[in-house]
């Protein structure tokens, strides 16, 4: 959670080929990056000497860098992209099923007590929690077979995201010197995450719970540890008791459509003024600040977002991934289907790059021509249906791409 890009789960890279695991909670490293590359041997001995440093102790640091390699599985997962080129039309039919709905419900009842804990504590709903269970581990059941130590000195090494996993394997020293993970033996995601919620060693230490109170945090095999854990870190993240995250709408044709997005923020009161209205059920509070999300554009399905949906992004900033999370929470908690609409055809993958190029030429930062339709291509794409006179709902189309 907090600032940077979620890996995804183990279960999603299964249901989902090529789908990258997503990280959890530690914060983004800003300024020059930390020694990587070169002699991975090498390297290492300069992480011992950083750890010796901020006053491990020898026989703790050789002990849990005894048997440490690089794991070129992680690289290849860390690479795969793919589906975070798939509208969410496509996947929220992909991840969400009426077993996993079953289950989720099951499972609610099951830790019913616990659930009450959390809300008491965290003002975390169960809903929240039940989708990031499933989506993250299939409640429990798929949490990842890579060496997590491995995993996270692999990707510490690599030049791509060190700011992001240095810090990580050094937490993960501390957890090891704690008694919460064995070297050798631990497994979790290809990104160092461990447990039925799957949380990073910094996050262990900030935010594990004890929540069966055999006196251990053990997120592997305690589903209560794990889902007290991931209420605290929720809370911790900015969460908003007694306050809806994401709310399926009717928008009039009407619209101003150059208004929605997650930049634009409004009163309730002012989208009801507007013509908005729920699907089911009235909106929230009137003076909770709100924004209008279409993630496949005017035609497709709609979404009010109030301020907690933000914290998803503290989760995980794909925008597919944090709407599919919010949204399934909703279902779990007894909303309906949502309307598909019929929105326009998106664009291929290459067609996104192809865009997204030309979006750069044409001056936005989009991120990289990743053909990924983030929050930043999405601006990008707006910015430019208004000036072209298109309806200006971020939805990225082929006669978008033609006109530029």
């Amino acid at each position: 959670m907090r600032t940077r890009t979620r890996l995804l789960a183990p279960l999603i890279l299964a249901a989902l080929p090529a789908f990258v695991p997503a990280l959890s909670q530690a914060q983004e490293a800003t300024g020059p990056k930390p020694p990587c590359g070169g002699d991975f041997g090498g390297w290492i001995e300069e992480v011992k000497a950083e750890a010796a440093a901020m006053g491990h102790a020898p026989e703790t640091i050789n002990a849990f860098f005894s048997g440490v390699r690089s794991d070129p599985a992680v690289l290849k997962a860390d690479r795969a992209q793919g589906v975070f080129q798939r509208d969410f039309v496509d996947f929220s039919r992909r991840l969400i099923s009426e077993n996993r709905i079953a289950n989720g419900r099951a499972n609610a009842e099951t830790y019913d007590a616990t659930f009450d804990r959390i809300e008491a504590d965290y003002g975390v709903p169960r809903g929240v929690l039940l989708a990031f269970w499933a989506f993250e581990t299939d409640y429990g059941a798929v949490q990842g077979d890579f060496n997590t130590v491995n995993a996270l000195a692999t990707l510490a090494h690599d030049c791509r995201r060190p700011e992001l996993f240095r810090p990580q394997l050094l937490a993960a020293i501390e957890l090891y010197a704690q008694g919460g993970i064995d070297p050798g033996s631990t497994t979790g995601a290809w990104a160092g995450e461990i447990g039925q919620v799957q949380m990073l060693p910094e996050d262990i230490l900030v935010n594990g719970v004890d929540g069966d109170g055999d006196g251990r945090v053990d997120l592997k095999g305690s589903a209560r540890d794990a889902l007290l854990s991931g209420g605290k870190m929720l809370s911790h993240l900015g969460w908003r008791a007694n306050e809806p995250w994401l709310q399926e709408i009717v928008v009039p044709e009407s619209m101003d459509w150059s208004q929605t997005g997650l930049d634009t923020q409004k009163p309730v009161s002012e989208w009801q003024a507007l013509g908005v209205t729920g699907r089911s059920g009235d909106l929230g509070r009137a003076d909770l600040p709100a924004s209008v999300l279409l993630p496949m554009g005017k035609d497709g399905p709609a979404f009010l977002a109030y301020p907690n949906f933000r914290v998803y992004f503290e989760w995980n900033q794909s925008l597919v991934y944090v709407t599919t999370a919010a949204y399934f929470a909703n279902r779990l908690s007894g909303a309906p289907v949502y309307d598909a609409g019929n929105p326009a055809p998106g664009l291929s993958g290459e067609e996104m790059v192809r865009l997204q190029e030309k979006l750069q030429a044409r001056g936005y930062d989009v991120g990289g021509a990743d053909g990924i339709l983030g929050e930043m291509t999405r601006q990008a794409v707006q910015a430019e249906q208004q000036r072209l006179g298109l309806p200006a709902d971020a939805w990225p189309t082929r006669a978008l791409l033609n006109a530029l």
